[in-house]
């Protein structure tokens, strides 16, 4: 690893204890990936996975005491994933004391560190912080240092920003040094595909799905996607960022994928087109019955698989307004169209705090509460992460929500369904 004058100099101390094992830190990670340099974090925002507290990752809030004690932070700004409990989300009495006693013992304690740190509001809580309401934005091309899988693959791939999938604290260490090591999805060698996906369905293929099969094909390689501008078009509107929000997150989680190109709509690929594919990529077709494969092959680990569902989330990662909004109708249609008037389904819509706060000016709002959906800031999986929650039969249209708790995954469309009393 070279490192400048500067960087040599917070290695050697310049800046006191805590600041050299931060370098030092990030020198080692570097090198264990080939990097031979750092380069500047240019964003304005950080953003960090860690957003819970619990016991296991006491160390963890230990070190940020350090961190706020020498005075790193000051001046910093970013986001983090979503709380982990909301009264508001169904829980019992049993529940709540293994969230509370249990589990999320230090929640306190983290939230009073990371108002230290720099986050002001319950606003800066969201796994979806690149939304125009939360404001944590990144510019294309600018290096950022952020952690939290489906927020990485967003900005990547659909905002042209250079991020490496980072881990939790590594991701606080570059937005403090202000430099990160250079390797990976930072060059523009990392950023070429080593796989051409060609998307040959019938039917607009469900986001999650269709990302659930990419990620579990390419794992952490970069896929080139052709065939999805019959639905998408080769504008970035509302829609087609809501749709690959969701397809990137299930491609980062079922797989580890940290960029993707979608041929003629995200921004690399509009500028660069087909030189973006490296030599040799190899080549996987999905049409339907892929996709259908995929998704009987999904385990069902409930403890009764035919259970009747007893809860079930929407918006992991978290839902954008447009689409609250398109929900809301559609559940409102469903209802009436099955002679009923609240969801049959104890139901759970997270969005972040912002996003919440306009959707709740709707009239779209004002239907969806009569409807007896629940409407949260929560974070799902940390919901789930509630051993008691493995005896739940919990629903989901979330892929990342499926891979990695007991939630049982179903197409929007079934969810919409089951919820609306019309499924058979």
């Amino acid at each position: 690893m070279i490192l400048t004058p500067e960087q040599q100099a917070l290695l050697e101390g310049k800046e006191g204890e805590i600041m050299a094992k931060i370098v030092k830190t990030l020198v080692m990670y570097g090198e264990a990936f080939g990097a031979t340099r750092m380069v500047p974090v240019t964003s304005k925002y950080g953003h960090t996975v860690i957003s819970f507290g619990l016991e296991v990752m006491k160390p963890v809030y230990d070190l940020y005491d350090k961190l706020i004690a020498a005075g790193l932070p000051e001046g910093q700004k970013f986001t983090a994933d979503p709380k982990p409990l909301d009264p508001r989300v169904p829980s019992s009495l049993l529940d709540d004391l293994v969230f509370k006693k249990i589990m999320y013992t230090q929640q306190k304690r983290y939230e009073e560190q990371v108002r230290k740190l720099g986050i002001t509001s319950d606003d800066d809580f969201t796994c979806a912080c690149y939304l125009d309401q939360v404001g944590n934005t990144p510019k294309k091309g600018e290096v950022l240092s952020w952690a939290e899988s489906s927020a990485v693959v967003y900005a990547n791939s659909v905002l042209g920003a250079r991020c490496n999938r980072n881990s939790g604290m590594l991701e606080l260490m570059g937005s403090i040094a202000g430099f990160v090591p250079e390797f990976g999805l930072l060059t523009d060698e990392g950023r070429k595909a080593t796989w051409i996906i060609e998307v040959k369905c019938e039917k607009k293929p469900e986001a999650q799905l269709l990302g659930s099969a990419i990620g579990m094909k390419v794992m952490e390689e970069v896929p080139y996607v052709k065939g999805l501008d019959k639905w998408l078009g080769n504008e970035l509107n509302d829609e087609a960022r809501a749709y690959l929000k969701d397809f990137g997150a299930a491609t980062a989680s079922n797989g580890a994928v940290g960029l993707y190109h979608i041929a003629g709509l995200t921004p690399e690929a509009v500028e660069l087109g087909e030189s973006l594919i490296a030599e040799n990529a190899q080549v996987y077709v999905i049409d339907d019955a892929e996709l259908q494969r995929v998704k009987d092959n999904y385990p069902v680990i409930w403890k009764k698989p035919d259970a009747k569902p007893e809860l079930c989330f929407v918006g992991c990662p978290h839902m954008s307004l447009q689409q609250l909004k398109d929900w809301a109708k559609a559940i409102q249609e469903g209802l009436e169209k099955n002679g009923r008037r609240k969801v049959t389904v104890p139901t759970v819509f997270t969005a972040p705090v912002p996003v919440l706060k306009e959707f709740e000016q709707t009239m779209e709002a004002y239907y969806l509460k009569q409807s007896g959906v629940v409407l949260s800031y929560i974070c799902p999986l940390m919901y789930m992460n509630n051993p008691l929650c493995k005896k739940k039969a919990v629903i989901t249209s979330s892929n990342k929500l499926r891979t990695y708790t007991s939630a049982r995954y179903y197409t929007e469309a079934e969810i919409l369904a089951i919820i609306t009393g019309g499924a058979k």
